[in-house]
């Protein structure tokens, strides 16, 4: 690990004097005219909005299940809502918004980048919307019948609710899913078709982004390769190569390339150095991570071999995240650097939030969970809802909102936008997820943890253990930062719908 930091240190200094770039006079992107199937995609963003809301709500109900146990606030919702349900809606709808707003970024880029709008892309843009609306609908409510027990075995199976999380929606449902990932990546391919013909200094990098948008459509299928009656060790191998290689390896390349090709079409980058810098990490980055899905399947019946491999290759997960403070540098300079760039001001603060997320989520609060003593006692315990928290809302969550702030900047270039409402809504989000992790779920993995090593696991999940007035009270700690992170993410709502009523737009740039 120390060898692998010390390269890409080395990588870095070596590449520093190749950072100095002209910049642009004038914004690039400016007298950008939006195609009518980028003005398609504004409604996905709508779509994400009311996600993220129902997300919150169903976030709230899931942590206040665990201080009432069968109600809210003496309301008995366990009867219609149970904490299956809640839990897995919040799980699959923060996986749901992350995932249509990278779509809608995918959608919005490709006649962006080429110039080129091809025929009937708006018709299939809208064709992709409305079947996003039918799995999202169609699996939340499958799993609800499911938990609720009005399928059988083989119909809660194919249509309600599988029970391994993160891919909790039914069989029918992930192959409609697929699906429609496959559809997106067409809509892409056919968009950009001609800017990969063009033999410019741009191909390489836009080839990787091809390379990662596939791989974000295609690995989901892994997910498919366990049956209903599939035994449980080889069910969760797979299970795991969703969560770790489609969600922590492959959604991490994505967001490397499409950070970098934005700055690139914003003129702050090089293109051949951003291709390199993004190809160097990719490599570390799938180096560590594809034999690093390995350590979550130590306790899978899997040979001692294979637990070696996985506790070496995962210790090389947080080698690229040794520089995040470089690159959150980085981006603050090129956020200062011209007056045009404060446009674009908060995508750019957003990809500073990811840096200092992706260090402390998947780094720190990763890296302690990782080594296969760590997991023998506190796999399952609220540490790991600090890594899933901080991490998969902090990296991928603050992308997403990134990115369609990005493609709003695009479809709204003519004003200036509202910075005090977006900025409070960025700051509420980011500080409100920071005390959430810090003050109270942390605090209760750490208690977890010493309860499991000196009793046993089963006492540090046990309502015993759970209901003592210190665990109770840490608990209701996690209310000012819910407060914080949902008031963001409700002004952040309050902005969206803004851009079209007019109350987020100023003067005229």
């Amino acid at each position: 690990m120390l060898g692998c930091i010390a390269l890409l240190v080395l990588y870095h200094v070596r590449n520093k004097e190749d950072e100095h770039v002209d910049l642009p006079t004038a914004d690039p992107l400016r007298n950008m005219q939006p195609t009518p199937s980028m003005k398609a995609v504004l409604k996905y963003i709508w779509v994400v909005s009311i996600l993220i809301l129902v997300q919150m709500l169903a976030g709230i109900i899931t942590a206040h299940y665990g201080v009432e146990g069968q109600g809210f606030y003496g309301i008995p919702l366990d009867k219609f809502l149970p904490q299956s349900i809640s839990r897995s809606w919040h799980v699959q709808l923060a996986i749901f918004w992350i995932a249509t707003s990278w779509l809608a970024t995918g959608l919005y880029m490709g006649p962006a980048i080429s110039g080129y709008e091809p025929r009937y892309q708006k018709f299939g843009v809208n064709v992709l919307f409305i079947a996003l609306i039918i799995v999202v609908g169609g699996s939340l409510t499958g799993q609800w019948l499911g938990v609720m027990q009005k399928l059988g075995l083989v119909d809660n199976f194919l249509w309600g609710h599988q029970g391994y999380e993160y891919i909790e929606l039914g069989r029918i449902w992930q192959i409609l899913l697929l699906t429609g990932l496959v559809l997106w990546l067409v809509l892409m391919l056919r968009a950009l078709l001609p800017a990969l013909k063009k033999k410019d200094e741009s191909r390489h990098l836009l080839t990787l982004f091809v390379i990662a948008s596939v791989a974000i459509a295609v690995f989901y299928a892994a997910g498919l390769m366990y049956g209903r009656q599939t035994h449980l060790a080889i069910a969760e191998y797979w299970r795991w190569w969703v969560v770790h290689l489609w969600v922590e390896g492959f959604f991490e390349v994505f967001a490397t390339v499409v950070s970098a090709f934005l700055f690139c079409r914003l003129g702050l980058l090089r293109m051949q150095s951003a291709t390199t810098s993004v190809l160097f990490s990719t490599i570390v980055f799938l180096a560590g991570g594809i034999l690093g899905t390995f350590h979550h399947i130590y306790f899978s019946a899997t040979p001692v071999a294979v637990l070696a491999l996985g506790a070496t290759f995962s210790a090389l997960e947080i080698v690229p995240l040794v520089l995040i403070g470089y690159e959150a540098y980085h981006n603050y300079t090129l956020s200062k650097s011209t007056e045009w760039i404060k446009a674009y001001k908060w995508p750019i603060y957003c990809f500073i939030a990811i840096c200092f997320w992706n260090f402390l989520g998947a780094g720190i609060f990763g890296f302690a969970i990782n080594p296969p003593i760590a997991l023998y006692y506190i796999q399952g315990l609220n540490t790991t809802a600090v890594h899933g928290h901080a991490a998969l809302f902090g990296v991928y969550g603050i992308l997403g909102i990134g990115l369609m702030l990005f493609v709003l900047r695009g479809l709204y270039p003519n004003h200036h936008w509202n910075e005090k409402l977006i900025g409070t809504a960025f700051w509420m989000i980011n500080i409100g997820l920071l005390v959430m992790v810090t003050v109270s779920m942390l605090p209760i993995g750490i208690m977890q943890g010493l309860a499991s090593i000196q009793h046993g696991y089963w006492y540090a999940r046990s309502a015993e253990f759970m209901q003592t007035p210190t665990m109770q009270t840490l608990r209701w700690l996690r209310v000012p930062g819910d407060i914080l992170l949902a008031t963001g993410e409700l002004l952040l709502v309050v902005f969206i719908i803004g851009l079209k009523t007019g109350w987020s737009l100023k003067d005229k740039r």
